[in-house]
């Protein structure tokens, strides 16, 4: 049997040419931990079940991974040598460290937290075209831009569609977005779809003499699909393209980000799927890794969550963190001995597990929180976010008594006044459309 034992290495130095994985291992009752450690870096990098002399190859060895670091609760740190990776190749690099690991018997459970990759691989992806600067520049706007989809998310007919987008626009709101499961459905095809709404997005702006745009979902089953749509939404006058990373897979998400630099879009990501990779803190993969890699891969625009205000999980701390994560361009405080790298650096925090990371010059991408949000929950959103951030409310925009315009109108009077430095009971007195939300909904978390 092979010797699992011998990927642990605790007098390991990891190198600055090293990726390091941060683990959490929950050993069997029945198994070695330093088996079940070491098994995780053995069949994630060079090993196998049973004995292979070819394993021992001084060249073989170069690319074999270490656990490095044993924590408290089952933590570990794994090293990979860079070389074991294909530079820019993100499917087979999770190929390797959340592979076959998962099901292995020698785990009852593994978390993959996070991944700190290299300056080498992290030149590799292009990382985003147009960062959080870029995406603001098209609207010319300082407040979070602030975006809706029709609800209900699919079954509407496209002039229906269109004419929420319509409305949502002359209301005062940035962008129109798909849904994540509105793809090309027979009650709303996709390329009728993307003329109505872009008309009516021309419509809106020359009422309302604002810039207006659309996310739409280019989401597909084929590559050549993917383009057909890109360059069409490209030819019809849109600047986005929508696409669901996780159920559209990695290579999908990189093709995107080629296209956009053929056809000038920019690339919004929607994480459907995730929770089932992340929401479970024993095991799968954590959103911090998912949100890594969008940035890596060159989306502009991801989804983080609420902070604990909407219906979707995921707590204050660790949306900051994913925050932090994306839209870092300059090095956090207390990394004053980084100052002369190149990029932005983010700190490591113990209490999490996750890693530190030098971004090179990726720039940061614009961090969108959803799920569950009505006007009233703004101020908190944009307290604990800030204001460089993607505000998307569905339910909270299209459930206003009065409909989606004076929605609309509600959740743009909030952002307004949020930026003016006037209190939420100034901005209710100020606007009757908001003071209808706040009679529905009061200031309560949705669930």
């Amino acid at each position: 049997m092979s010797n699992y034992e011998e990927f642990v290495d605790l007098n390991y130095k990891p190198k600055k040419t090293d990726v390091i994985a941060s683990f959490k291992v929950k050993v069997p009752r029945w198994e070695n931990p330093l088996r079940a450690y070491g098994a995780v870096a053995s069949e994630s990098s060079i090993g196998t079940w049973s004995e292979n002399k070819k394993m021992y190859s001084r060249h073989v060895q170069k690319v074999a991974a270490k656990v490095f670091q044993i924590e408290k609760n089952g933590w570990i740190k794994i090293a990979y040598p860079e070389e074991h990776f294909e530079f820019g190749n993100m499917p087979q690099i999770l190929a390797s460290i959340a592979g076959n690991v998962f099901g292995m018997k020698a785990v009852d459970s593994l978390r993959l937290q996070d991944i700190q990759f290299t300056e080498n691989l992290v030149k590799s992806f292009k990382g985003p075209k147009f960062g959080i600067k870029g995406v603001k520049k098209i609207f010319n706007v300082k407040r979070p831009l602030l975006i809706s989809v029709p609800k209900p998310k699919v079954g509407m007919t496209t002039e229906e569609h269109a004419k929420v987008g319509y409305d949502i626009w002359t209301g005062g709101l940035d962008l129109l977005k798909d849904d994540e499961n509105l793809a090309g459905q027979k009650f709303n095809p996709f390329y009728k779809r993307v003329k109505l709404s872009l008309k009516m997005r021309d419509k809106a702006e020359k009422e309302t003499g604002e810039k207006k745009s659309y996310l739409i979902n280019v989401t597909s089953n084929s590559y050549k699909e993917l383009e057909k749509r890109v360059k069409f939404v490209s030819e019809h006058g849109g600047e986005y393209a929508m696409i669901d990373i996780i159920t559209a897979g990695w290579l999908a998400v990189s093709s995107l980000r080629d296209l956009s630099k053929d056809y000038n879009v920019a690339i919004h990501a929607h994480r459907a799927m995730h929770a089932a990779f992340d929401r479970k803190k024993d095991h799968g993969i954590s959103m911090l890794v998912i949100a890594k890699i969008a940035r890596l891969l060159g989306v502009d625009q991801l989804h983080i969550g609420t902070a604990g205000l909407g219906k979707l999980e995921g707590g204050r701390n660790f949306v900051l963190k994913l925050k932090r994560e994306i839209s870092s361009d300059v090095f956090e405080e207390g990394f004053h001995n980084h100052k002369n790298l190149q990029g932005s650096y983010v700190n490591e925090d113990s209490k999490m597990h996750t890693l530190s990371q030098n971004w090179y010059g990726k720039k940061p991408v614009l961090p969108v929180s959803s799920g569950g949000l009505h006007p009233l929950l703004l101020y908190g959103v944009m307290d604990v976010l800030g204001t460089d951030i993607g505000l998307q409310l569905g339910g909270g925009i299209h459930g206003h008594p009065k409909g989606s315009h004076a929605g609309a109108k509600a959740a743009r009077k909030v952002v307004d006044s949020y930026m003016e430095g006037k209190s939420i009971e100034e901005a209710i007195k100020e606007s009757k459309e908001l003071k209808q939300a706040y009679e529905k909904w009061g200031f309560k978390k949705t669930r």
